[in-house]
C-alpha cells in the first residue's frame, strides 16, 4: 500500500514539475518573440511614403571689398536646382509596448512625417568670377549646401507633410504585417498621430 501511494505520488510531483517546466519554457518564448519584434521593427528605421520633385532657380552672389571699401569685386552665379525629396516616417521613433500575455503590441505613440533624403542636381548658368574675387572648390560645396536648404525650406509649403501624414496608416499596416508573421496583433486604437511641423535640416 506504501509502495502504490508513493508512486502516485510520485507520479504528481513528476507531472507538477514537468508543467511547470513547460509553463516557464512557453513564457520564455514568448518573451523572446516581443524582443525579436520589436528588434525586427526598429531595423525598418525609415519609411519613405512620398517624394516630391522640385525645380527653383536660386541666385547666388558674393561681394568683396577691398583698398578701405573703394573698390569691390563680384563673382555671382545663376543656379537651376533639381531636387528629390523623400518624405516618410522614422520608425526609431515609434514608442512600441509588448504585452505578452496577450501576445499584443502596443503602439503609444507614432513619429511625424519628415524629410528622409534630399537629392540634388544642380546647374550652373552665368557664373562669372571677379576680379579679386573667384569661385573656388570650398565656394562651390557652399553654394550645394545653400541651395539643399533652399529646397528644404520649400517643403512645408509644397504639401509633402500633409500627403505623408494621409499615407500614415500605410506605414502602420507595414507595422502590422511584420506583428502578424509570428502570430501576434497590433493595437493601434488610442494611437493620435502627431501633427508635422517645419522641416529641420537633415542631419
Amino acid at each position: 500500500m506504501d509502495i502504490l501511494f508513493g508512486l502516485i505520488l510520485g507520479g504528481l510531483i513528476t507531472m507538477a514539475v514537468v508543467t511547470y517546466l513547460k509553463i516557464q519554457a512557453q513564457k520564455k518564448r514568448v518573451n523572446s518573440q516581443s524582443v525579436i519584434l520589436l528588434d525586427k521593427i526598429k531595423k525598418v528605421y525609415k519609411f519613405i511614403t512620398v517624394e516630391g520633385d522640385f525645380a527653383e532657380i536660386y541666385h547666388y552672389e558674393d561681394v568683396k571689398e577691398r583698398f578701405l571699401k573703394l573698390i569691390s569685386s563680384t563673382k555671382k552665379a545663376l543656379v537651376v536646382v533639381n531636387a528629390k525629396a523623400h518624405v516618410g516616417f522614422d520608425f526609431s521613433k515609434v514608442l512600441l509596448e509588448a504585452d505578452t500575455k496577450t501576445k499584443t503590441i502596443i503602439i503609444h505613440r507614432f513619429p511625424q512625417p519628415e524629410v528622409l533624403t534630399i537629392e540634388t542636381n544642380l546647374n550652373y548658368y552665368d557664373k562669372k568670377d571677379g576680379v579679386f574675387n573667384k569661385f573656388a572648390a570650398s565656394d562651390l560645396t557652399e553654394l550645394h549646401n545653400d541651395a539643399k536648404k533652399h529646397i528644404l525650406d520649400k517643403i512645408p509649403e509644397s504639401g509633402l507633410f500633409n500627403a505623408a501624414q494621409q499615407e500614415a496608416l500605410e506605414a502602420i499596416s507595414l507595422i502590422e504585417n511584420i506583428v502578424q508573421t509570428i502570430g501576434w496583433r497590433l493595437d493601434y486604437d488610442a494611437l493620435k498621430i502627431e501633427q508635422p511641423v517645419k522641416a529641420k535640416a537633415l542631419e
